[in-house]
């Protein structure tokens, strides 16, 4: 992925190749095609989860009376109706940035295998390019939105603080079935994180990263004369292999 926002980089062009990309008019060819359908889906629903986002406004205000009248039993009602469609929404989002996660998984595969190098698979596959462009602006967006908006934060905390008092209370509340204490922890993490669609594509590519070296580390262990040419292929064709910005394990390994 490194080597691709290089590639995509202004500064760097401007001292290496240019490469055209056709944004407007790039489609998928054959070979492309299994890829583009799988990243195109996802993008198709990326609209529709920044709109929701955009007017995404919070339950503050029925937070804070709740909050100021503990005794009030029908304002703590009213905070938690107002809360739980809310968080229902958190939760699309938070799975929305799993199947992004796959998605961008599958084109950095497309876009760095062998035996082509990052730069020749942009000019190949512009389809997947764009693609990928898609998700970095996508991702940028969300993030944004993500941080200007304090009330995500605020509302999804006191929905766990509910919960967690209600626990105490031996008391079970029916919006728990459908964002349980485990569901709950994992998208605690996911909003703790300031910009989290970006933290997610950046662990989904250094799991990408680590996978390519089991892989090469699977290669060597096997039969010299059976594998040499695939890891050959990997040694020759590669173009970025000596750049400072490729793992230093992954240039061992192929030493």
């Amino acid at each position: 992925m490194g080597n691709l926002l290089k590639v995509l980089a202004c500064a760097e062009l401007e001292h290496g190749p240019i490469v055209f990309l056709d944004f407007e008019h790039a489609q998928p060819t054959e070979a492309e095609t299994a890829v583009w359908n799988q990243v195109s889906a996802v993008l198709e629903e990326a609209h529709g989860i920044l709109a929701e986002l955009q007017s995404y406004n919070g339950a503050g205000q029925e937070i804070r009376e709740a909050i100021q009248n503990p005794s009030d039993l029908a304002l703590q009602e009213k905070a938690w109706n107002a809360v739980c469609p809310l968080v229902a929404k958190l939760k699309r989002f938070y799975e929305f940035s799993l199947r992004l996660e796959n998605a961008l998984r599958s084109l950095l595969e497309a876009l760095t295998s062998p035996p082509y190098a990052p730069m020749q698979h942009l000019e190949r596959e512009q389809a997947l390019a764009k693609q990928f462009a898609e998700i970095l602006h996508f991702t940028l967006s969300f993030d944004e939105l993500k941080m200007t908006n304090p009330a995500i934060q605020n509302d999804f905390s006191y929905y766990r603080r509910t919960i967690s008092r209600n626990r105490l209370n031996n008391q079970q509340l029916e919006a728990e079935n459908e964002v349980n204490n485990e569901m709950a922890n994992r998208m605690s993490l996911f909003y703790a994180e300031a910009t989290p669609m970006l933290k997610t594509l950046s662990n989904a590519t250094t799991k990408f990263v680590s996978e390519m070296k089991g892989c090469i580390k699977v290669l060597k262990e096997q039969p010299s004369n059976s594998v040499e040419g695939l890891l050959n292929a990997l040694r020759y064709t590669t173009r970025h292999l000596h750049d400072d910005s490729t793992s230093k394990q992954i240039r061992a390994l192929l030493q």
